[in-house]
């Protein structure tokens, strides 16, 4: 049996629907809060609920309760892996509503793991964010760089999941693997994400908001991608080392079986032209609204996924060209939305 949580949630949708149609068992859990459209989450659990291997339950994370019977029931199941995708997202909302970050984040994550304490799943998988690299400047981003300066509340709680995952993994030997993910993005994505804000203000002739006056770089990572990673890694459990490695402290834990892996694309994009590849897939020109850095935003990100790739055997590689012209064929589908 596989957990997923925030399985009404972009990537978890996309981690759900995979496993389901390889014929894999899946729960699903999502509390269906109304951070973004809720419709759009609830298109995307029907289609789950289309197959017979999948059962859900709305629990919200912070429900104690509920967690702890929700794994309960799941122990008796006997083998388990849990991939932990729910999560308060969003840089720029952790500023107005940083209560929902710490419930969810750590609270609630803190449920997930004291559930994984309880029953001992095989595995448990979950997200982290490229947002720990915060203030970082040596590019790109590897696995083995300190992640102790965040430069947004939403960072902080990913970087402090990182630190309760590592302990329950020493503490309890529970085989744990974060996943820092790189700006994810493809059909079926949240509606407050670039690729979907700038889509829908395009079409409706409206100016988008581009910060750092364009001169931005992400390393954006389509969702077939970001599940090709999860899914290889899920079948491949962390073990703790005997010491240290010589100077190349990281990921690896000779204290706990724990690991870290960036899933990003490896290829940085200017922001600039990835709007410009949106407006060739739409055929229309968008109108550029130039804004300054905005506060807990980074200016670039770049992964290094040399770990991933070594213990895997698996590299993103969906171009980002590709990527968007599939973004938008969903989203004119979904929309019903023309020229």
């Amino acid at each position: 049996m596989i957990l997923i949580t925030g399985a009404a949630g972009f990537i978890g949708f996309h981690l759900a629907r995979r496993l389901l149609e390889e014929g894999k068992p899946v729960t699903g859990l999502d509390n269906l809060n109304d951070y973004y459209d809720v419709s759009l989450k609830e298109a995307r659990l029907a289609l789950l609920q289309e197959h017979a291997g999948f059962s859900f339950h709305r629990i919200d994370l912070c429900d104690r309760p509920a967690m702890e019977g929700l794994f309960r029931a799941l122990g008796e199941s006997g083998d388990l892996t849990v991939v932990h995708l729910a999560a308060q997202a969003g840089v720029r909302y952790s500023l107005e509503n940083p209560h929902a970050y710490t419930e969810s984040n750590l609270t609630g994550f803190m449920n997930v793991l004291e559930g994984c304490r309880s029953v001992r799943p095989r595995h448990l998988v979950f997200a982290s964010s490229s947002s720990v690299y915060g203030g970082n400047t040596k590019m790109p981003f590897s696995v083995h760089d300190n992640v102790d300066h965040p430069l947004s509340l939403y960072a902080a709680t990913k970087k402090a999941g990182e630190l309760m995952a590592h302990a329950y993994a020493a503490l309890f030997g529970i085989p744990v693997t974060g996943l820092r993910f790189f700006t994810v993005y493809g059909p079926w994505g949240r509606p407050d994400m670039a690729l979907f804000l700038f889509t829908r203000a395009i079409l409706d002739g409206k100016p988008i908001d581009i910060y750092n006056y364009g001169r931005m770089r992400r390393d954006f990572t389509y969702i077939d991608d970001i599940i090709e990673g999860v899914v290889r890694v899920m079948d491949r459990l962390p073990e703790g080392v005997s010491r240290p490695p010589v100077n190349r402290p990281g990921p690896e834990s000779r204290f706990a079986p724990y690991r870290i892996y960036n899933i990003g694309n490896g290829r940085p994009v200017d922001l600039l032209e990835f709007v410009g590849i949106l407006e060739r897939h739409l055929g229309r020109e968008a109108k550029k609204n130039l804004l300054p850095l905005q506060p807990g935003d980074v200016a670039a990100t770049w992964a290094d996924v040399e770990d991933l790739a070594e213990a895997t055997g698996f590299r993103p590689r969906t171009p980002v060209e590709e990527g968007i012209g599939r973004f938008v064929a969903w989203y004119r589908n979904y929309y019903g939305r023309t020229r």
